[in-house]
């Protein structure tokens, strides 16, 4: 099903303008399927394997897609990163140390299995939308028994981030506007709504709050702002 799924997911870009990479980047997106490692993991609590599943039922008749999960840190990986940054970051990429790159991984995806963020994301094309089922494991502990803010505010730009890349392509945060509400309890399952707000020219805007799986209790609240990139600008 992950397959069908990542089958729609390159479609979609396509309508999006995204074929085969971000629109105009040497970074090939097709890469991440190529990457994906498999859905439900055996880590993942009850809650979160019935949200799943539930989301994936969704998936079937094509309304809904499911990302495939990912990490970074092939050798085939870094050298399209290493493009990617050329194009896009010309100045700072003089900075950056080029062997330490070869070591890279997705923030996210650098903890074992279960003991950070575990989550998955579904987009609906249609409403604009993504949902996204959060788990946070027992390493990212703020206030002991809670979630750390900065773990919440991690996967608040992840989520929004994303919807923001589907509307715009390449695109980095410009801000975040979190308001915390109520303390996440550690390893306890959430739902991440995040929604497409609005356009103004390379400015895309979105928002999302975060709550618990029954919906009746808040935890988050955010909006964000995204700034679309154009390669061979000097940033």
């Amino acid at each position: 099903m992950l397959r069908s799924c990542a089958a729609r997911l390159n479609s979609l870009r396509g309508l999006r303008g995204l074929r085969g990479g971000f629109a105009g980047s040497s970074f090939p997106l097709k890469n991440i399927i190529h990457e994906n490692h498999s859905l439900p993991k055996p880590c993942w609590s009850k809650d979160m394997r019935l949200l799943f599943d539930q989301m994936m039922k969704k998936c079937e008749d094509g309304s809904w897609i499911c990302f495939p999960s990912h990490t970074y840190g092939s050798t085939k990986m870094s050298q399209d990163f290493s493009a990617f940054i050329h194009d896009y970051f010309p100045t700072a990429s003089k900075a950056i140390n080029k062997e330490k790159l070869s070591q890279a991984r997705l923030f996210c995806g650098s903890f074992e299995d279960g003991l950070g963020f575990e989550y998955a994301m579904f987009y609906n094309d249609a409403e604009e939308r993504i949902v996204c089922l959060f788990e946070g494991g027992p390493y990212l502990q703020g206030v002991p028994g809670f979630l750390h803010g900065g773990a919440i505010a991690t996967m608040v730009d992840q989520t929004v981030g994303m919807s923001a890349i589907l509307a715009g392509g390449v695109v980095m945060t410009a801000n975040l506007n979190i308001n915390f509400k109520r303390p996440v309890p550690l390893c306890s399952v959430v739902v991440i709504n995040s929604q497409l707000e609005k356009i103004e020219g390379r400015k895309i805007f979105t928002s999302c709050n975060i709550k618990s799986v029954d919906e009746k209790t808040l935890f988050t609240e955010a909006t964000g702002l995204f700034i679309k990139l154009e390669p061979e600008k000097n940033i």
